[in-house]
């Protein structure tokens, strides 16, 4: 495809970044997956015909990597980001001057299009650092490319998250589920939805600024947890865990991977502890999904295609149902 447009995106065989690199492909650009691990990668290629989606290797942390593989770029998708930091790949050095790496290289380049995907609850006053770096981040790149799309989305959801999947796997293991932050409330999106997004600002269909992203509705923590058990037909009892215990399960878990010399990845840090204080929602503050003239999915649409497996009798579970039903009809 020599006369397609290129885009470079960063991250692009991560969660989110898949789905970005499926609709570039599907909208007939050229996609250059940039990713630490290129030969973990070599899925991403079916996305597109022969030769238009390809992984190279690039460390963000880098500024010779970052702009090897962004040159001759029409767009750039930055959607590197860390949910618990390992090794060099700290909140700060990925989300913040990782972000900054990216936004003043394609200044430089004079790359048309930046998109920078961020987090609703960026905040550079919160008590998770994950949050301050992620706003720092922000603000690193409007600095050098102020006319840049920022997309913070809420806990994002589908079939490869390690939201959903990570508790339906608990629950299959206790018949007590515990979780931290039982009222805190989220509005979950569809990873698709979060791509959809992406592809806009990509195609420069979208006005440039900041946008949260959250599904159609919001729920507590406590309310997920209960909605998830539904659909994956389990019973189990939902314990708060109180902040101040998880605090203290933080440092343990923190120490643990510290000691470990990072081979023990962390179950719970203080970190996510301290960004669970706060709830993940839309702020009315920004721009949204309604300014994209996209209409996010619902997790009822989307949770039972991939939560089955999670059931007692897996696939089969529905037609035991049905037959169950028969017998007593």
């Amino acid at each position: 495809m020599p006369h397609a447009k290129l885009v470079t995106i960063y991250g692009g065989s991560g969660f989110i970044g898949r789905y970005i690199a499926r609709r570039m492909a599907q909208e007939g650009w050229r996609v250059r997956v940039a990713v630490r691990r290129p030969n973990d990668a070599i899925w991403v290629r079916p996305y597109g015909v022969v030769g238009q989606v390809e992984p190279v290797f690039c460390n963000i942390r880098d500024d010779g990597s970052v702009r090897d593989v962004m040159r001759g770029a029409d767009a750039v998708v930055n959607c590197v980001g860390l949910l618990a930091e390992i090794g060099k790949n700290t909140f700060e050095s990925v989300q913040k001057d990782g972000a900054a790496r990216v936004a003043r290289i394609a200044s430089e380049l004079e790359v048309p299009q930046l998109v920078q995907i961020s987090a609703i609850g960026a905040d550079a006053d919160s008590p998770s650092e994950y949050a301050r770096t992620k706003a720092a981040g922000e603000n690193a790149v409007l600095d050098v490319y102020p006319r840049a799309i920022i997309l913070r989305p809420s806990v994002v959801f589908g079939p490869e998250d390690d939201f959903f999947n990570r508790f339906a796997g608990m629950s299959k293991m206790a018949p007590i589920l515990p979780v931290v932050g039982a009222e805190t409330r989220f509005q979950p999106v569809y990873a698709d939805d979060v791509a959809r997004a992406a592809v806009k600002g990509v195609l420069g269909q979208a006005k440039p600024g900041i946008y949260e992203l959250g599904g159609p509705d919001s729920s507590t923590f406590r309310d997920l947890m209960k909605q998830m058990l539904k659909i994956i037909r389990r019973r189990r009892l939902i314990l708060n865990v109180p902040f101040a215990v998880a605090g203290v399960m933080g440092r343990a878990f923190d120490l643990l991977q510290k000691v470990s010399f990072d081979m023990i990845d962390p179950v719970l840090t203080r970190d996510q502890v301290a960004n669970l204080r706060r709830d993940n929602v839309v702020s009315g503050e920004t721009m949204t999904f309604d300014d994209l003239g996209i209409e996010p999915v619902s997790l009822e649409a989307v949770l039972p295609d991939y939560l089955w497996r999670f059931r007692p009798s897996g696939q089969y579970t529905e037609i035991k149902e049905s037959a169950q039903d028969l017998r007593q009809g």
